[in-house]
């Protein structure tokens, strides 16, 4: 893969790790939208490995 997918994915990755630490620091956070920004973040990953 080239580069550029590389930096976008590792990006991508940053910004649901950002939104899941939001989403962790709210007084209630919602189980459903963590769950689901793991669920993405894990996918970025896989993919990132598989490069």
């Amino acid at each position: 893969m080239d580069s550029s997918h590389t930096s976008a994915l590792e990006t991508k990755h940053a910004g649901l790790e950002e939104k899941l630490r939001a989403e962790m620091n709210r007084p209630s956070p919602d189980a459903a939208t963590v769950q689901a920004l793991k669920k993405k973040k894990l996918r970025i990953k896989e993919e990132l490995a598989d490069i």
